[in-house]
């Protein structure tokens, strides 16, 4: 477990550093965990428990309609967290699923230990919110892109900011979180120069 501790220290101290006092609070909390592929991990109406830190695998969160029609919002891949960190944070159901798109693994942290740590250290508590601040600006950006680019903007941003990802995560999933159908996904796949 002390490399996936030291890749965990890698992307927290990206976002803010921690001395050794609040880095051994922080990395105390967290335990390993596995799940299968297409595992869900979290289910819409079950409140997220848990913050995760993905050491291997992809996942993805996604909303379903009451007409099973799916909506990818979000992937997650190494080094990152992962989980419904709204659910998460608000300590109310999901409204969302955690799914696994191949076998992962995970460190995870329960919701109650990360809250302990964040009342006794205050830079753990900066930490998050930095970190939850970055995602909140992630989020508005991507939200500008769904609703005013064309298909084609879409693509290209996506693989400016994630150029491995055609590798990493199948085709009708990326369509799907692009808002593309697959068909001009593919031709976009064809089109546009990588």
């Amino acid at each position: 477990m002390q490399e996936e501790l030291r890749l965990l220290r890698k992307l927290i101290e990206s976002v803010r550093l921690l001395n050794d006092e609040d880095w051994d609070a922080f990395s105390g909390i967290w335990k390993p965990y596995t799940a299968g592929r297409k595992e869900v991990v979290t289910t819409a109406g079950q409140t997220e428990n848990y913050l995760y830190f993905v050491v291997k695998g992809i996942q993805r969160v996604y909303y379903l309609d009451d007409q099973h029609r799916e909506a990818t919002l979000a992937f997650m891949y190494p080094p990152s967290f992962g989980g419904v960190v709204d659910s998460l944070l608000l300590g109310q159901p999901s409204r969302y699923y955690y799914e696994t798109l191949t076998p992962s693994e995970f460190l995870r942290a329960p919701f109650n230990d990360l809250q302990a740590i964040m009342a006794k250290h205050p830079a753990i508590a900066d930490m998050v919110r930095l970190g939850v601040t970055q995602t909140l600006s992630g989020i508005l950006e991507r939200l500008v892109e769904v609703q005013c680019f064309s298909s084609e903007d879409k693509f290209r941003n996506l693989l400016r900011r994630s150029p491995h990802i055609l590798q990493l995560v199948p085709h009708k999933y990326l369509a799907n979180y692009l808002g593309i159908d697959a068909t001009n996904f593919s031709k976009l796949i064809n089109k546009v120069r990588i």
